[in-house]
């Protein structure tokens, strides 16, 4: 998988394994459907993050739900 190709297919991809390494408990919380191709980059860059860290603290995971929450898309 080549994850520096966007599609959507790649962001829920970046999404699931955000909330794996999260350990997100309420996985309904952040849904790959809520974000778009528009916060490809950033997501990119948040996933790229994690998968070099061993370890995340839940300052940083409190940080990282915060970061993502700002990509959601808006309901209308």
């Amino acid at each position: 998988m080549d994850l520096t190709v966007q599609s959507e297919e790649n962001l829920h991809y970046m999404i699931e394994e955000i909330k794996r390494k999260l350990q997100v408990v309420n996985v309904g919380a952040i849904r790959a459907e809520g974000f778009d191709l528009q916060h490809y980059e950033d997501i990119f860059d948040i996933y790229e993050m994690l998968n070099r860290q061993s370890r995340v603290s839940v300052r940083e995971i409190e940080a990282i739900i915060a970061e993502l929450s700002k990509f959601r898309k808006e309901e209308n």
